[in-house]
């Protein structure tokens, strides 16, 4: 199966998390939004001034300059925050500040350069056009406008948009819940005395941090041996309470490679197994209650490369959002990568500015470590060659 049917079955059968919460704006980044945010009322809800200087009818002083200023009467003063019942005179000005409100009948603000900066009279040196230096009513957002589009991801600016309409809090999708279930008899837990034959389990910290660094929830974690009935109590225990199920090991065609028969003995329905690329060739993905299992090689690089090239495009769908879409563009090697593979294969790799470079020499899938000096992977199509000042096809990671 190619990767491209293999995310077409995965989208198929990520169907959006219906269940929302409220969180406060000021602990809403990295939230989804659930609903589109509309303005119940104009951002500004009054005219202000963009600048220090003098609220005017722009039709008064259209015949000023420097030699014959026009002269107008000053009858009161908005500071930022002031509200004072003051309408137009003919032949008047009101000294007024940066974000004040612009008196109604007013049309433009001179700048206070452009004048003689009286108190009680004002000299105008300078004519001006209507609604300069003026931020309308609803600059920003108009009554009813969609502020925040639902699916988006929130952000600094969102936040922002959302105070700006007086919103202390915001109705946002339910995190998905991830669980994480690492196989093999040979892994310890981080902490514990390594006996001989034993190698601590790196995979599952990888995978949670990159859930939790996006504001997902870790639901389960555990690591369970080579046995049948603990991984078939596990894998149901973890679809009750969690959206997807992530599992690492025992996937290929081993003596405790388990996890295929797992699969089988709790009813779940396969949905795909194999995919044309390496590493990682040999997972697997199926369907248990509704719930996504994605499973995973238990070597770290190939479990972390088909992790970033799964896990975002079936949260794409879990949290309604295009925004865990993993970034794909094209950058010019600038290394050499004389390898020709017989299957599709990502390679790991920095790109910087549009160019793309090979910072490692270590490509076996049992080894991750090295991914600290890489930000991508360069997917190469079966078959083909690359050289230096070749475009290639990059997937950009989460670091």
């Amino acid at each position: 199966m190619e990767i491209k049917e293999a995310l077409s079955i995965i989208a198929a059968n990520a169907r959006p998390i219906e269940d929302s919460i409220y969180v406060p704006i000021s602990n809403a980044f990295g939230h989804i939004t659930c609903e589109d945010i509309k303005a119940d009322t104009p951002v500004p809800a009054f005219a202000r001034s963009a600048m220090d200087g003098y609220a005017v009818k722009a039709s008064d002083v259209a015949e000023a300059d420097k030699d014959n200023p026009v002269r107008l009467k000053v009858i009161g003063e908005m500071l930022a925050g002031d509200h004072w019942d003051i309408a137009y005179v003919p032949g008047t000005a009101v000294r007024i500040m940066t974000g004040a409100m612009i008196p109604e009948g007013y049309d433009a603000v001179v700048r206070q350069e452009d004048t003689d900066y009286g108190e009680e009279e004002v000299n105008v040196f300078s004519p001006i056009e209507s609604f300069r230096n003026y931020i309308p009513v609803g600059e920003e957002l108009k009554m009813g406008e969609v502020a925040i589009p639902s699916g988006r991801h929130i952000g600094r600016v969102e936040a922002g948009l959302m105070a700006s309409l007086g919103m202390s809090e915001v109705r946002v999708r339910r995190p998905a819940g991830i669980a994480i279930i690492s196989t093999g008899s040979e892994l310890a837990e981080a902490g514990a005395e390594l006996v001989p034959g034993k190698i601590y389990n790196s995979i599952r910290y990888m995978i949670g941090t990159s859930v939790r660094q996006e504001r997902l929830t870790v639901s389960m974690e555990k690591t369970c041996p080579d046995d049948k009935d603990i991984l078939c109590d596990t894998i149901r225990a973890a679809a009750e309470i969690s959206d997807m199920v992530i599992t690492t090991g025992g996937v290929s065609v081993g003596k405790r490679d388990l996890i295929p028969g797992v699969v089988e003995a709790i009813g779940a329905t396969k949905l795909f197994q194999g995919v044309n690329i390496q590493p990682g060739t040999p997972t697997l993905c199926s369907i248990y209650n509704g719930k996504l299992i994605l499973s995973l090689s238990g070597n770290p690089y190939a479990a972390l490369a088909n992790f970033d090239l799964y896990f975002w495009h079936a949260i794409s769908g879990l949290m309604g959002s295009s925004y865990y879409q993993n970034e794909i563009k094209e950058a010019v090697l600038c290394d050499r990568y004389d390898k020709v593979n017989r299957m599709r294969r990502l390679v790991r790799a920095k790109e910087t500015d549009g160019k793309v470079y090979l910072p490692v020499k270590e490509h076996m899938s049992s080894v991750f470590g090295n991914m600290q000096e890489c930000n991508c992977y360069i997917d190469i199509p079966a078959g083909t060659a690359i050289s230096s000042g070749d475009r290639v096809r990059i997937i950009k990671t989460r670091t």
